[in-house]
């Protein structure tokens, strides 16, 4: 079966993308009956804790799947034109500021994760890259990703999504330019910072519709085939803060009035690993039992930008002070972010 549809895809891809998208939109509408009937089927109450506990996972988890594998897919098409080494080539020979937006706004669309970190940071060195701007699209690339977007999109709405967009890509952007402004390169390990510069290049051979279609389905097998356990994770875990955790108690502890609630927030999701598809389905549950959007927002941030496993991956690199300036900089930017938003909105 999954030989016949590559090859279609590879003999007509226009009218494979055609049908794959109408049969995914079809999946999509069903979902909400088809958790409902799920649920009705099972010998428990459908307004008991674990009733609404079980709704939550049967609708949740498809839905997120569906918006994570149409998403992956049509990315990792787009992604075909923006390699690592094209995105070293626009950054090389950039000056701060301009390159800190141009670096954040292409950590968006460049394929990325915390096993690539050390060789695109050791990359951006050796091609002269600033050493905040690196910073930038580091910060961006696993927290500003089109996986996060697309799937806050679809719980939440276009204003939620944009709404995290603008804050991520500003995090980024300032904080890579306060560390370039720090001048930190006697922080990076010395083998980094004695590295030889290098030309950079990049191949400008055309692609196909097949040959990008191929690269779609590359993605879904390479991203989703490695976050969907996170997936079932956390959306185990929403399913249970949505049936059992009491409103009160949640606007108590994460609500706009508790003070501590965004310290808090970054304080837990600093330490925490996982990534946006593991983290929204919590995200979803929490905003539904009454948590504060900019505390919510901040603990989302501080999860998946700065990431345990990336931060260990990146010792290979970087010294351990710059380590911590870096930590501290971007949990600044996070904390400012979720205080501020509680206050306005």
């Amino acid at each position: 079966m999954t030989t016949l549809v590559l090859r279609w895809s590879r003999r007509n891809p226009l009218l494979f993308l055609v049908v794959a998208a109408l049969l995914w939109w079809l999946l999509y509408q069903s979902l909400i009956p088809a958790s409902e009937a799920l649920v009705a089927a099972l010998p428990v109450e459908r307004d008991s804790h674990l009733g609404g506990a079980l709704q939550f996972f049967f609708y949740d988890t498809p839905k997120v799947l569906l918006l994570l594998t149409g998403v992956v897919f049509v990315m990792g098409m787009i992604n075909s034109a923006f390699t690592p080494e094209r995105t070293r080539a626009l950054l090389a020979g950039r000056s701060e500021g301009v390159a800190n937006v141009m670096a954040a706004t292409l950590g968006i669309v460049t394929p990325f994760c915390s096993c690539s970190a050390v060789p695109l940071f050791i990359g951006f060195v050796q091609a002269g890259v600033p050493l905040g701007v690196t910073f930038s699209f580091l910060i961006a690339a696993p927290m500003v990703n089109e996986v996060a977007l697309a799937l806050l999109f679809g719980l939440f709405g276009w204003k939620i999504a944009a709404l995290y967009l603008g804050l991520g890509l500003s995090v980024a952007i300032v904080a890579g330019w306060v560390l370039g402004r720090m001048k930190l390169e006697a922080h990076l390990e010395d083998w980094v910072r004695d590295m030889p510069k290098i030309a950079t290049h990049y191949d400008t051979a055309q692609m196909t519709l097949a040959d990008r279609v191929q690269a779609g389905f590359d993605s879904v097998r390479e991203i989703v085939g490695r976050v969907w356990p996170y997936i079932l994770a956390g959306i185990a875990i929403g399913a249970g803060i949505h049936g059992w955790v009491p409103q009160e108690l949640m606007a108590s502890v994460m609500g706009k009035d508790a003070w501590w609630s965004v310290p808090l927030a970054v304080l837990i999701g600093v330490p925490m690993y996982t990534n946006a598809a593991g983290v929204i389905p919590i995200v979803q549950a929490l905003l539904a039992k009454g948590a504060a959007l900019g505390t919510v927002l901040a603990f989302m941030m501080s999860v998946i930008a700065l990431s345990l496993p990336e931060m260990v991956i990146l010792r290979k690199v970087l010294k351990v002070r710059l380590i911590a300036i870096f930590i501290a900089v971007v949990s600044t930017g996070i904390l400012i972010v979720g205080l501020v938003f509680n206050r306005v909105l």
